[in-house]
C-alpha cells in the first residue's frame, strides 16, 4: 500500500515540484495537501495547480485539517509556519520530512528537540544529493588543508528567496568549523571599509541574489601560490525535490529523533 503523504505549501515552487513526483511514484500517494489560509489556491485540486488532471484532493488551509489523513508530513514553506506545524505534528507523532530554510537558532532548537521526544524528522538546509556528498568532501579538505589555507564560501540564488546567507552555505559553514574546531563567532558575513587583514581563524560566507539561480554554493580553500574551489550548481528544483521523496521513503518507519540527508545517503559515517 502506497505511503500516504501530507504535503505542506502545496501551491509554492517546491511544493508543485513536489507533487508532481509524488504523482508518478507508485509508493506515494499525495493524500491531501494544505496552503497558508489567506492562499488564493485554498479550495483548489492540487492536480489542476500543478497543471495536470484533476486528483480529487483539494487543497486545506491548515495542517490541523488534514494530518489525520496522512501518513508523513513533507514541509517545504516558512521557517514560522514550519516550527508551528511541527507543534502540531507533536501531538499526532507523524514523520516529518522538513527542507525549510530561515529558522532561527532558538526555532530550529525547539523543532528539533519536539521531533527528538515525538516524532522522527529529516531536517535538512539542501536535500540535493550532490550538495551532500559536497559537504562530506569539503569535511575531508578542511581535514588535509588545516593549516595556512583561508576558506570563503559563496552562495548565490534567485531575487526572491528571503533568507540569506542560505542554509545550505550555514550548513558547509558548520561542517567545516567542526572538522577545524571553529565556532560560528568565526563566521563573517560581509566586508566593508578598511577591515584590515584577514583574521586567520575567520570563515567567510558571502551572498549573491539575482535572476532565476536556482542554487549554487563554492566552497574556496585559498593558500599561498595556490586555491582550490569545490562547487555544486543546481539547475533545477528537482533535484531537491527528489531528495525529498527519498527522504520521505526513508523516514517512514524509523523512530523518533533528528535526521539529516546524510543519514539518509548513507553518508553518516564515510
Amino acid at each position: 500500500m502506497p505511503l500516504k503523504v501530507i504535503l505542506a505549501g502545496a501551491g509554492g515552487r517546491m511544493g508543485r515540484m513536489i507533487a508532481q513526483l509524488i504523482f508518478q511514484n507508485p509508493e506515494l500517494e499525495l493524500s491531501c495537501a494544505f496552503e497558508a489560509p489567506d492562499s488564493p489556491l485554498v479550495g483548489r485540486d492540487i492536480g489542476e495547480v500543478v497543471g495536470g488532471p484533476s486528483r480529487g484532493v483539494i487543497i486545506e488551509d491548515s495542517l490541523e485539517k488534514v494530518i489525520e489523513r496522512g501518513d508523513v508530513i513533507i514541509d517545504f514553506t516558512f521557517h514560522k509556519a514550519s516550527l508551528q506545524h511541527a507543534r502540531i505534528n507533536s501531538k499526532y507523532k507523524k514523520p516529518m520530512v522538513l527542507g525549510t530554510t530561515g529558522f532561527s537558532k532558538e526555532e530550529l532548537s525547539e523543532v528539533h528537540s519536539l521531533a527528538r521526544d515525538n516524532f522522527p524528522l529529516v531536517q535538512d538546509y539542501n536535500m540535493s544529493m550532490g550538495v551532500n556528498l559536497l559537504t562530506k568532501i569539503v569535511e575531508l579538505t578542511a581535514k588535509v588543508l588545516s593549516d595556512g589555507y583561508d576558506v570563503e564560501i559563496i552562495e548565490a540564488h534567485h531575487r526572491m528567496k528571503k533568507d540569506a546567507p542560505s542554509g545550505t552555505a550555514l550548513k558547509l559553514a558548520q561542517a567545516i568549523a567542526k572538522v577545524l574546531n571553529r565556532s560560528e563567532d568565526n563566521f563573517r558575513y560581509c566586508r566593508e571599509g578598511i577591515i584590515g587583514e584577514r583574521p586567520p581563524l575567520e570563515i567567510g560566507i558571502q551572498t549573491i541574489r539575482g535572476g532565476d539561480i536556482v542554487g549554487e554554493h563554492t566552497v574556496l580553500f585559498a593558500g599561498i601560490g595556490e586555491r582550490l574551489e569545490l562547487t555544486h550548481r543546481a539547475s533545477s528544483r528537482e533535484t531537491f525535490a527528489r531528495g525529498a521523496i527519498k527522504a520521505t521513503l526513508w523516514v517512514a518507519d524509523k523512530k523518533p529523533g533528528v535526521y539529516s540527508m546524510l543519514d539518509v545517503l548513507g553518508l553518516r559515517d564515510i
